[in-house]
């Protein structure tokens, strides 16, 4: 079976089983309470869902520390219930992705516990050991001021054990050859199940040489990658991998494969954090660099593209000045920031709730070469709790209405407390209110959402920038199969009148407004003068002169 790409022009949506709806009453959403929102998902238009961690875990880290990678959380539902939402997915045409976490487990896991009890257990080695503690142990912390090493001593095997995480989240030893395997052997088991690919979490951690003999610059194994990508086309012609890779540009290819033959899709971190500096400083210049940066890959790979996820918003590519500049926009305070690097709130609260903005960062993202990734809520501009430690005050439930505890649940102890104060509240932000409401943030994205599957150019064209005369608007023309898209952009709060000047085929172009009818005709010289409103943005089609007269026709 070929694959048919279908993730070139998809949109996917990122949601938690255990923050999005309770059926059962104990206060943790479950598989049952997301088949009840799949008609609710395919309105919006979601084309394909990713799951974060549902596997049985002790939940130390969200489901990312699993202790069982075949089965479902009791607390979720059964491997039954999982079954029945793929097919409700695929009876509703959109496909499942589910979080990969093979870098680690946790230390609960029997793997981790049978090597530890016994040296001479198989598993001894599928983790990374050393009978000293290694000089290096406070490098490469990725948890700074949480995190305090990353090799601990394991009472009972009595030798170091290594975590790129938590203490409770050993590393497996992914060069191993048996662990290789048996993450084959997950993947296999769960394409079996209906899914249609994984999200696989810290890519350049699990390909990377491990041990405490391993220099400042571990080696990475790329060709795991490939061996991956291999058993995927094999046993389901159309399954991906959508990896979770914070690398720099340069070393873009290297994932993908000059071929394609690795990864299928990797989200676009350079591109995320230069958008937000664009945002923060009304300059499209550093934007348009990391595009440009990364926009050689494979005819097959894809791009995602994202504004926020379930992590915080990592910084750490941006140079000092640029860092600061976001900071001081998006997350001044202390208590907004996380591990030294990055910003730990949703996007509604980081854009002051400004209508104009959100809708400027969404179109923004939809428009992007690449295919968007939403978060959960996001939709409906849903708030943060920075009461909550870390990461969590931007997980919590889903705010479907009015009723008590965001009609989450009819618990009165959620697994995450609800945001019930403030101008986020579920009393002012919940999705039954925007779905009565035409002028909702809600019903303004489901539109959108329906006209970027419209616009193919956008996932499968190539794009160039069209200069606007200012670092403030920014102008991209995506071309594929002979037709155009012109997409523009202006970051600041002020208004600004561009000029344009666009031909095809040497004859001037009409521009066709897609989301109003505000059109645009050239003067006789070619050029588009254009008016573009405080944080205003405009999809146009590129039309030639003779568009004009079938207008006038009609």
């Amino acid at each position: 079976m070929i694959n048919d790409l279908w993730y070139k022009n998809a949109v996917i949506y990122c949601v938690s089983v255990s923050t999005y709806l309770d059926t059962n009453g104990d206060g943790i959403g479950d598989f049952q309470g997301l088949m009840r929102r799949l008609d609710y998902l395919q309105g919006l238009g979601v084309t394909a869902l990713w799951l974060m961690p549902f596997q049985p875990s002790p939940g130390r880290d969200d489901g990312y520390d699993v202790a069982d990678y075949y089965g479902v959380d009791p607390r979720y539902g059964t491997l039954g219930d999982f079954v029945e939402f793929t097919h409700g997915c695929k009876q509703r045409g959109m496909r499942v992705l589910i979080d990969l976490v093979v870098n680690h487990t946790s230390d609960q896991h029997p793997w981790f516990q049978a090597a530890r009890s016994n040296p001479n257990s198989k598993y001894r080695d599928w983790y990374v050991w050393s009978k000293k503690k290694p000089k290096n142990a406070e490098k490469g912390i990725v948890f700074p001021g949480v995190q305090r090493s990353t090799w601990d001593k394991d009472a009972v095997a009595g030798e170091y054990y290594f975590h790129r995480f938590y203490e409770f989240q050993p590393d497996l030893n992914t060069a191993n050859p048996e662990v290789q395997a048996e993450i084959l052997k997950i993947m296999g088991f769960w394409l079996q199940l209906g899914v249609s690919g994984f999200r696989m979490d810290a890519v350049p951690f699990v390909i990377a040489s491990k041990g405490a003999d391993v220099g400042e610059k571990p080696v990475e194994q790329y060709d795991m990658l490939r061996e991956f990508s291999q058993f995927l086309t094999w046993r389901e012609g159309e399954a991906i991998i959508l990896a979770e890779a914070n690398v720099l540009p340069g070393t873009d290819m290297k994932y993908f494969g000059e071929a394609g033959e690795r990864l299928q899709m990797m989200f676009n971190f350079d591109v995320n954090q230069h958008l937000f500096y664009a945002l923060a400083s009304a300059d499209a210049g550093p934007l348009v660099e990391a595009m440009k940066d990364t926009k050689p890959r494979p005819a097959t790979a894809q791009w995602g593209q994202f504004l926020r996820n379930h992590d915080e918003l990592d910084l750490g590519r941006l140079e000092e000045k640029q860092r600061q500049a976001v900071f001081a926009a998006f997350g001044p305070q202390p208590e907004m920031q996380l591990y030294g690097r990055g910003i730990r709130r949703r996007l509604a609260p980081m854009l002051g709730g400004d209508r104009r903005r959100l809708e400027l960062a969404y179109s923004l993202m939809l428009t992007l070469p690449g295919t968007p990734v939403i978060r959960y809520g996001d939709e409906i501009g849903m708030g943060d709790d920075l009461r909550l430690p870390e990461r969590n005050c931007a997980r919590t439930p889903m705010q479907w209405s009015t009723e008590p505890n965001a009609g989450f649940t009819k618990s009165e102890h959620p697994i995450l407390p609800v945001i019930d104060h403030g101008p986020y509240g579920f009393e002012h932000v919940n999705a039954a209110d925007q779905r009565r409401d035409p002028n909702s943030l809600l019903n303004w994205m489901e539109r959108m959402i329906r006209m970027r599957k419209e616009v193919p150019e956008i996932g499968w064209g190539d794009f160039r920038f069209v200069s606007t005369g200012t670092k403030t608007v920014l102008a991209m023309e995506y071309e594929w199969r002979n037709n155009a898209v012109l997409c523009l952009h202006n970051l600041e709060g002020a208004p600004r009148e561009i000029r344009l000047t666009l031909k095809h085929d040497g004859e001037g172009c009409v521009l066709v407004n897609l989301l109003s009818g505000d059109h645009s005709e050239p003067n006789k010289k070619g050029r588009h003068t254009i008016l573009m409103e405080a944080y205003g943005y405009r999809w146009f089609r590129v039309c030639g002169l003779d568009y004009l007269l079938k207008r006038d026709e009609v």
